[in-house]
């Protein structure tokens, strides 16, 4: 009886929506006696994982509450498929000794910042606009529509991490002249020696012809793009946001467009997700939605099941995860 129990397989549990497949997890802990089981999105999660007992989560962006934790008695590790853990309830992991990992390092700052141009180009250069129109039968709508001139432009990056740093070595290639960033954890040194010039944030939003939002979504920077640094931009400026949707105002972002007080925005990440069909963005002028897709390419995929399936092994062999996030 004893030897039944201990050669059943702990189960781990995925919260979907998730992935197409998860052989690459399955490949990582195929020595580990575990076997994954996806949580779907139409089901009650905590009814599901208490029947599960499983010693661990793994997440992409749906919550991990506190009564969802509870639900899972022998409950390890909680991993999240990529950088940012603000879905997850990291007071109530610590306070019963569950860790809590991450993925931060998947190569993602290739196509993230590849994912911040193309939204910043086909604003500029309002491709969908054009697309539609000229669909609709019209031609020649070249001077009907401005397009600001872009010599000598300055990009405002809120935050230079990797993501940040790479998008800005791109917009560099565009020709833009100057980036500015504003990032608490970044040094003088290290932003002179990256070629970027450090800044406060009410600076940027008065000086940049487009910022890019590159920051993780905390109790600090939550809205930190408001009504008031809205109002500070110029009617040129385009505003990206390919980091978390928290970090703007959608209704101030929206109303600014709507008056015409900025020339439009590249958004990808949402508050609510998927995106409600009341977003004031979806009717804003000159402005491009994607669906949280930045990060996506079939490389990155691979990558970051790989990374997550290790952390929860290291877990599972008695060991601390690589990049654990809620360290006690």
């Amino acid at each position: 009886m004893t030897t039944d129990r201990i050669m059943k397989p702990s189960t781990i549990a995925v919260l979907e929506p998730g992935y197409a497949a998860y052989m690459t997890e399955q490949d990582v802990l195929a020595d580990d006696n575990v076997h994954l089981v996806p949580v779907g999105e139409d089901v009650d999660a905590v009814q599901e994982v208490t029947a599960l007992d499983p010693v661990a989560l793994m997440v992409r962006e749906r919550a991990v509450t506190a009564p969802l934790m509870e639900a899972c008695p022998n409950l390890r590790v909680v991993v999240r498929y990529g950088v940012g853990v603000d879905n997850i309830d990291l007071a109530h992991a610590t306070k019963h000794g569950i860790y809590v990992a991450n993925v931060p390092d998947y190569g993602a700052e290739i196509e993230v910042s590849e994912h911040a141009v193309a939204l910043y180009l086909a604003v500029q250069r309002r491709l969908v606009t054009r697309d539609f129109e000229v669909r609709s039968g019209l031609w020649g709508m070249g001077q009907a529509a401005i397009i600001p001139d872009r010599t000598d432009a300055i990009l405002g990056l809120v935050g230079g991490g990797r993501i940040g740093l790479e998008t800005a070595r791109k917009f560099r290639a565009l020709g833009f002249a100057k980036v500015m960033v504003t990032d608490p954890f970044l040094s003088q040194a290290a932003a002179q020696a990256s070629g970027l010039e450090l800044a406060g944030l009410a600076d940027i939003c008065r000086s940049a012809d487009v910022i890019s939002l590159h920051a993780p979504l905390t109790e600090q920077t939550h809205h930190i793009i408001d009504s008031a640094h809205i109002a500070l931009m110029k009617p040129t400026t385009i505003l990206v946001n390919v980091a978390r949707g928290g970090l703007l105002d959608e209704g101030a972002l929206a109303r600014a467009l709507h008056e015409g007080r900025i020339f439009g925005a590249g958004i990808d990440v949402f508050e609510q997700e998927p995106i409600a069909a009341t977003n004031p963005l979806f009717s804003s002028p000159n402005t491009i939605i994607s669906d949280h897709t930045a990060w996506y390419s079939e490389r990155t995929v691979k990558v970051l099941q790989r990374n997550a399936a290790l952390e929860v092994q290291r877990v599972l062999r008695g060991a601390v995860p690589e990049n654990w996030v809620n360290c006690w």
